[in-house]
């Protein structure tokens, strides 16, 4: 069974269609990540299957049930989702905030429980922000304070994770810090973590499964090693380029052509003419 699906989902802002008639399974299990050009709708799509967008037309499935149709609190039991830049009330603590994340477990007839004190530890302990658990979400630098946000989302204890852009404005550091985090977690305990990066190389990396959004539809989906080509660089992302093989990783990586400093021999120089050509 996939974790997600959606069968002639069709989304828009007013008059504006972003995605339509789309069709797609997202596996069960494993890393799926969202590419595309700006304004492409990627955001928009990962909104929609944490039904926080309604759909104009279709439907969406979360395993095998209709998303729409599910008491609220039972949909934040399976999944999660964590916005792009999303922003704690001033002076909340990391604690304050990760307890957020058992809200679907609490009723009038059950409160805080041992249960909840597990979840909450397990997730400082994950995102190693233990340490980090009096201090206020506001204080925190860029990396804490989206580990922070994740370990909410941990806290919440959902099969399945959605992200929007979650290395956005971090450096190299934090990005990689934060998805060998989300990697670990599908790894080990076989959380489906959906994911929308633009990174490409960063994307190829880590995705079991990449699913490229170009003109409202699926341009192409799969394996990251099936899909990623120099045609589908230029035709989705309006860039030319060549595409290589990781050498760490063996997994596709995409080179830009551009501008820049060049410090290989220009063609011609290494014979002692003078030439003008650029490397390509």
């Amino acid at each position: 069974m996939n974790a997600l699906n959606t069968e002639s989902l069709t989304l828009s802002y007013g008059d504006s269609i972003i995605i339509d008639k789309l069709n797609l399974d997202i596996p069960k299990g494993e890393i799926t990540v969202f590419i595309g050009g700006n304004g492409c709708g990627k955001s928009t799509l990962l909104r929609s299957l944490a039904r926080l967008l309604k759909p104009k037309e279709g439907s969406i499935l979360l395993e095998g049930k209709t998303i729409a149709k599910l008491p609220t609190k039972d949909v934040a039991k399976q999944l999660a989702i964590l916005p792009q830049g999303p922003v704690a009330p001033e002076g909340l603590t990391v604690l304050q905030l990760v307890k957020q994340g058992r809200y679907p477990y609490q009723n009038w007839l059950k409160q805080w429980s041992e249960e909840d004190e597990n979840a909450v530890k397990k997730a400082l302990d994950a995102t190693r922000m233990s340490e980090f658990a009096d201090r206020p979400v506001d204080s925190l630098s860029g990396g804490q304070r989206q580990r922070a946000w994740i370990a909410m989302t941990l806290a919440q204890e959902t099969d399945i994770i959605l992200l929007d852009e979650p290395t956005t404005y971090l450096d190299m550091t934090h990005q990689i810090e934060i998805l060998d985090l989300l990697f670990e977690l599908n790894e080990q305990e076989k959380r489906t973590v959906i994911m929308v990066l633009h990174d490409l190389n960063l994307a190829c990396r880590y995705a079991h499964h990449l699913v490229a959004i170009k003109d409202q539809a699926i341009y192409d989906q799969g394996k990251p090693e099936d899909v990623i080509n120099c045609d589908l660089v230029r035709d989705v992302f309006e860039v030319h380029c060549d595409v290589t093989q990781d050498p760490i990783f063996g997994t596709p990586l995409c080179i830009p052509h551009g501008k820049g400093r060049c410090i290989l021999p220009r063609i011609g120089e290494a014979h002692g003419t003078k030439a003008t050509a650029s490397v390509r």
